[in-house]
């Protein structure tokens, strides 16, 4: 009983942590770099840096529905 417990916890706490860095982007340069290998095998990605680079700039070219 109490190890179905705290695995439901852990599992739990999981699915919080995933739903957090996928709401605040934090996971976006993997998400690239899955896509970029699925669907462009034969380009070189973009580095960790120039990927937020180039997020940032496109934020700030088209802020959307952002607050600042």
């Amino acid at each position: 009983m109490v190890q179905s417990a705290g695995r439901a916890v852990l599992r739990v706490a999981r699915a919080v942590h995933w739903y957090v860095t996928s709401l605040m982007g934090d996971n976006a340069y993997a998400t690239y770099l899955a896509h970029q290998r699925r669907t462009h095998p034969d380009t070189q990605p973009l580095t960790e840096r120039q990927f937020w680079r180039q997020r940032m700039d496109d934020q700030d070219r088209n802020p959307g529905a952002r607050c600042c």
